[in-house]
């Protein structure tokens, strides 16, 4: 068995383990929650007759060991059950907002590790002169506020002072796209339409931006850090003597090592942006997942809070899975001492 299969089959193993350890915990935490979840989707005017039905069909007059028993079957079956907030199938609300957070998670983890390793390398390079002390201030500023801080800063100064930016949406009302993929960026490509493109990437800029900045300071802190530690090795020292040029030394031998330690908070910070965008979300009313979760959460969606916790729990464990490989290729040691253990 080759090193990378045997790194993904341990991991999925435990990745399964953990999914389902968090939706036991989630799934007990979302019934001891005060309030009747089949009350507060009916009404205060609902008959107590209506209310005994809508219980009954959720299983809510069962105990709990049941109810998850029930969950589970649903579940291995592709049915999360009817979101009591929107009366639609869980699956078909999460078809229909998960692609507007992706987009903006992605594009906001694509400017986080194209402008924040960038930062830290130059930090490093330049350490202890005025390139480094400046990027050490604005990235300090990034990381001390939150990202719904950046999105009304963003938004007063680019949509309202400086008409640059839309101020909410993913598209114009001038533009009907058949949505496809639910990416739009993604959708008016396969539509021909580029001014429809080019709409939806203006839409997509400032919440994005305001979602990066955080996590584009943590990376240039992280990738600095560790650039001026290997700095100090002595292969660094020996290249440094030998007349190398220092963007060679700092792109082929300072960067590659230092990126590997970074690598897992960068990804962590990247899966965490789907369940921290809500504000981004609702301060530009991005009709995402994460804006659609807390307002379930705060309905007692039980099938809709489930669903969109899974989707969240499912998004950390892939991105780990993707960090955890891309270690292994950049760290030979990984790869040998895995194929040591088979042998």
């Amino acid at each position: 068995m080759s090193p990378v299969i045997r790194i993904l089959a341990r991991r999925f193993g435990i990745s399964l383990i953990v999914l389902v350890g968090v939706s036991m915990l989630i799934f007990a935490i979302a019934r001891i929650i005060p309030g009747d979840p089949a009350r507060i989707a009916l009404g205060p005017n609902a008959t107590a007759e209506q209310v005994a039905a809508i219980r009954a069909e959720m299983h809510l007059d069962e105990g709990i060991l049941a109810q998850y028993g029930y969950f589970v079957r649903d579940v291995l079956r592709g049915d999360l059950g009817t979101s009591l907030y929107t009366n639609r199938p869980v699956t078909f609300d999460i078809r229909q907002f998960l692609p507007a957070t992706l987009e903006l998670v992605i594009l906001a983890g694509i400017l986080m590790v194209g402008i924040g390793l960038p930062l830290g390398i130059l930090a490093a390079r330049y350490r202890g002169r005025w390139p480094d002390h400046l990027i050490r201030v604005l990235t300090l500023l990034t990381v001390s506020a939150p990202s719904f801080v950046w999105a009304v800063i963003l938004m007063l100064i680019f949509a309202f002072y400086l008409p640059l930016f839309p101020v909410a949406g993913r598209l114009s009302d001038s533009y009907d796209i058949t949505r496809v993929t639910g990416f739009l960026t993604v959708d008016t490509i396969l539509a021909g339409n580029w001014g429809a493109f080019v709409d939806a990437l203006h839409h997509l800029i400032l919440p994005s931006v305001a979602l990066a900045l955080s996590g584009i300071g943590q990376a240039a802190r992280l990738t600095r850090a560790n650039m001026v530690e290997t700095y100090d090795k002595p292969y660094i020292e020996m290249a440094q003597a030998y007349g190398f040029f220092p963007s060679r030394i700092a792109r082929s031998y300072a960067f590659k090592p230092s990126l590997i330690p970074s690598l897992t908070i960068i990804g962590l910070d990247f899966a965490a942006m789907l369940g921290n965008a809500f504000l981004v979300e609702a301060v530009f009313a991005w009709p995402g997942l994460s804006r659609y979760g807390v307002a379930v959460i705060l309905r007692k969606d039980l099938n809709a809070i489930m669903g969109t916790v899974l989707v969240i729990a499912l998004t950390f464990i892939v991105v780990n899975i993707v960090v955890d490989l891309l270690i292994a290729f950049l760290n030979p040691r990984i790869r040998h001492s895995t194929r040591g253990a088979a042998s």
